[in-house]
């Protein structure tokens, strides 16, 4: 079973997820499933139809974060030591250089990447271009527009 890196910060989201959906949306289906299911045919019953769907789209959540959980590997950036270069958790602030715009992203696992917060999943393009590098270093990442150059600025740990 391989191991997925997940920051503390993530892991304390899944599990709050998981009991979101165990204790509350999971009762609230099998409500509407009841309910559909006391409106008699079942065959052309949408209602009863579309509650099973979301039951099944739960429990397919449920069983996915058990799996992470069992398989995290929870890093505390904030117990390892500084170094200034980049590592799964750390949060590196770059500056594109065709630009000069200023980006800051944090590298997490993959439940947690969200680019509207700026939280980017290691093994992705940028994530793998700047894993092992050092502030003040030059990063070039291949994305799908092209080529991108980038310089570290700051790596920090928080």
């Amino acid at each position: 079973m391989e191991k997925e890196p997940i920051t503390l910060q993530g892991l304390v989201k899944i599990k709050e997820e998981l009991e979101n959906l165990k204790n509350i949306k999971r009762p609230k289906i099998i409500e509407a499933i009841a309910e559909a299911r006391a409106h008699g045919d079942l065959k052309e019953n949408a209602e009863y139809h579309a509650a099973k769907e979301e039951q099944a789209k739960i429990e397919g959540r449920v069983i996915e974060i058990n799996d992470l959980i069992a398989r995290a590997n929870v890093i505390d950036i904030t117990k390892l030591e500084k170094k200034n270069t980049v590592i799964f958790g750390s949060t590196v602030s770059l500056v594109d250089l065709e630009n000069l715009k200023k980006k800051k992203y944090k590298i997490v696992g993959k439940d947690e990447a969200d680019i509207k917060k700026n939280f980017i999943y290691f093994r992705s393009p940028i994530g793998k271009a700047l894993i092992g590098k050092n502030k003040k270093d030059l990063v070039t990442v291949t994305t799908p527009a092209g080529e991108k150059n980038f310089e570290i600025k700051e790596v920090e740990y928080i």
